[in-house]
């Protein structure tokens, strides 16, 4: 865990690169490393996930923490580990999922949006709440999340995030932010991916 919490704490961002392709792999993931992220995932729903997974881990796995999203069945977490992937992150709370990457020595992060599914990862061994789709959790009802749950335990905001949304959910709690089109499509250029990372690190410095 300390690991994954020491990334966390240096710079509370993850990077989504949904729709990513193997090609772009080095040169989109080497602009958000050089611009202080920490942990990057690749959706298994994008064009060969594996191969840009291999690609980002061979070249940043040093670095960064390096795995997957959309990680649904595990199968898909024997398949990340194999890519040299170490991070696991899934839209939903599947218990099978995590306990299969838990056996593996993988971080598990799965998708909650209520206190009792926070309550049920936890119990499973979730390294990390990602809050999904953060659209639909409040600030003010994470803040009441907050208060009931353990206090080391790691949540992560993620959807619909931008630079001027952040600071009031880091306010009631939230200790990092899952980045996806507001920092990344295939669509943008390297220099762009590189313009908006650099507005979403320069933007924490007001969150405190």
């Amino acid at each position: 865990m300390s690991a994954l919490k020491s990334a966390l704490d240096a710079v509370p961002l993850i990077a989504i690169l949904r729709g990513l392709e193997p090609s772009m792999a080095v040169p989109v993931t080497d602009v958000l490393v050089e611009a202080g992220f920490r942990i990057i995932e690749v959706p298994l729903n994008s064009p060969d996930p594996l191969e840009s997974i291999r690609r980002i881990s061979d070249r940043h796995g040093g670095r960064a923490i390096i795995g997957a999203g959309t990680v649904l069945t595990c199968a898909d977490v024997d398949a990340v580990a194999d890519a040299g992937g170490r991070i696991i992150v899934a839209p939903n709370m599947n218990p099978a999922v995590g306990t299969h990457a838990l056996a593996r020595g993988l971080w598990w992060c799965p998708g909650v949006c209520t206190p009792t599914e926070a309550f049920a990862a936890l119990d499973a061994g979730a390294s990390l709440l990602k809050l999904f789709p953060a659209e639909m959790v409040s600030p003010t009802s994470i803040a009441a999340m907050r208060a009931v749950l353990p206090k080391d335990a790691i949540l992560a905001a993620v959807g619909g995030i931008t630079p001027t949304s952040m600071a009031d959910f880091r306010s009631v709690g939230i200790d990092g932010f899952g980045l996806g089109s507001a920092l990344f499509k295939p669509s943008y250029t390297v220099d762009d991916i590189a313009r908006r990372a650099r507005a979403f690190v320069d933007a924490l410095e007001p969150c405190g």
